[in-house]
């Protein structure tokens, strides 16, 4: 298997609206194509079975 030492960057197409998706060593983040902030999740949160409860936190502060 191929170790995750530095991000991996894909675009994603979603309702028709453009995204990019970072996978690194620490986690995952979503944002809308041409924005800098967006949802970031841990591996640690995900694994826990806290990634709902951080996405919520994340979502209900203003920007």
């Amino acid at each position: 298997m191929t170790p995750l030492d530095k991000p991996l960057k894909r675009e994603l197409i979603v309702s028709r609206q453009s995204y990019t998706l970072t996978i690194d060593p620490e986690g995952l983040k979503l944002v809308e194509k041409g924005k800098r902030k967006g949802l970031e999740l841990s591996w640690k949160d995900l694994l826990s079975g806290d990634a709902g409860l951080a996405a919520a936190l994340q979502a209900s502060v203003p920007r």
